[in-house]
């Protein structure tokens, strides 16, 4: 559908709500932002798309399928649920596998996608502890090396954009660093780090913590740990899980009074989500999910179906604060802390149009990539794409 402006009856903008606005649209970036001289007749409001930036899969295809057609499911699947963008993550398995998928994002970033734009890679393992190795192999967990991690940046051609890892190895800190000067974000997980350590490798250059709870060693009050510092080091990017089984609704809701606007709503869905109970996998690792809930063979919580609009309802919930500043935490707040924030994330002049209608229930109508329409409902948007 070809289309020139956006009419809304309200417009969601870094400070706040704008009613009745109408947003003009050229070459995929939004170019203004005016007030309507006439009511709006529908009852939309427009906000930027969602962004991902921790999602392994959906509709039984994986990032470490290493084929197009798998990245390419994800993103249209991402895209009915109002994620514009995101990174493909991937899991600790062989060096072949993991180079695969790699280049294979690589590729599929020139080629294109249909839906939800990649955004690039996230490296989730192999360099993780055996304490908190969650679904991750133990057979593949390995202390994190220099040269294996340069030459995988050189396969990935600048689109490896970060990695996680466990700080409490050796040379751990100085491969931050290392990692912080070529503008790579590393994330820190599934770790047994104590707090100081936690603080020395943000001191270093590590940006915050991988799905806050989950994974890594957990709060005492003598013994703070990984929990500990994710909730109190001031600019701590902190990812969390809202599906409700990850972690407590109370938790959550504790983890954003500490953490403000540092908390980014994640989904680490696998190839599970949006299809029926099940046996799966997550990388080599055989799962099985029931009534939404993916456990490994032992019981372990296998990555998660929760999709990211719904996570944004469920915080909304649990925080009991406005749908709309929940929203940032999903789209506002992740865009900031991949420093995209001066192209994605929000609803301004000059930034790409990535944007999503939603309906006066909060339903989503319509997700808008880069100024095209790639998913809608059967509703009737005459009157608001013009």
């Amino acid at each position: 559908m070809e289309f020139k402006q956006i009419c809304a009856q309200k417009v969601l903008t870094p400070v706040g709500w704008i009613d009745n606005a109408i947003i003009s649209i050229n070459n995929g970036k939004i170019i203004d932002i005016q007030p309507n001289d006439r009511p709006c007749t529908n009852q939309i409001k427009l906000l930027p798309a969602l962004i991902d930036t921790h999602i392994h899969g959906v509709m039984g295809a994986d990032t470490m399928d290493a084929t197009h057609e798998s990245l390419n499911t994800i993103s249209c699947f991402l895209a009915k649920h109002g994620v514009g963008a995101f990174l493909a993550t991937t899991v600790t398995e062989s060096y072949e596998k993991i180079e695969a998928a790699l280049i294979q994002v690589k590729n599929s970033i020139k080629k294109g996608v249909s839906g939800a734009t990649i955004l690039g890679s996230y490296l989730e393992g192999p360099f993780f502890s055996d304490i908190h190795k969650g679904a991750h192999p133990e057979e593949f967990l390995c202390t994190p090396d220099r040269a294996i991690i340069e030459k995988w940046l050189s396969l990935a051609e600048g689109t490896l954009k970060c990695i996680a890892l466990a700080p409490e190895y050796p040379n751990a800190l100085a491969i931050i660093k290392w990692l912080n000067e070529q503008n790579i974000r590393v994330m820190l997980g599934h770790t047994n780090a104590d707090y100081q350590t936690i603080k020395d490798a943000i001191l270093a250059g590590a940006s915050g913590v991988v799905h806050c709870y989950n994974g890594m060693s957990g709060l005492h009050h003598r013994q703070p740990g990984v929990v500990g510092a994710a909730l109190s080091i001031d600019n701590c990017q902190t990812e969390i899980i809202a599906d409700g089984h990850h972690v407590h609704p109370a938790a959550i809701n504790i983890a954003h009074k500490c953490c403000g606007k540092n908390l980014l709503l994640i989904t680490d869905a696998m190839q599970a989500t949006g299809m029926p109970n099940g046996d799966y996998y997550l990388g080599k690792l055989q799962v099985h999910m029931q009534d939404g809930v993916v456990r490994t063979n032992n019981g372990g919580l296998a990555g998660s179906t929760l999709t990211l609009e719904n996570a944004v309802t469920n915080f909304a919930d649990y925080t009991n604060m406005p749908f709309e500043q929940a929203w940032l935490h999903g789209s506002y707040y992740p865009a900031k802390a991949l420093g995209i924030d001066d192209i994605l994330g929000s609803i301004a002049p000059n930034k790409l149009a990535n944007l999503v209608l939603l309906n006066d229930d909060n339903q989503i109508v319509a997700t808008i990539i880069n100024g095209n329409v790639v998913y809608q409902t059967s509703a009737d948007l005459s009157n608001i794409l013009i």
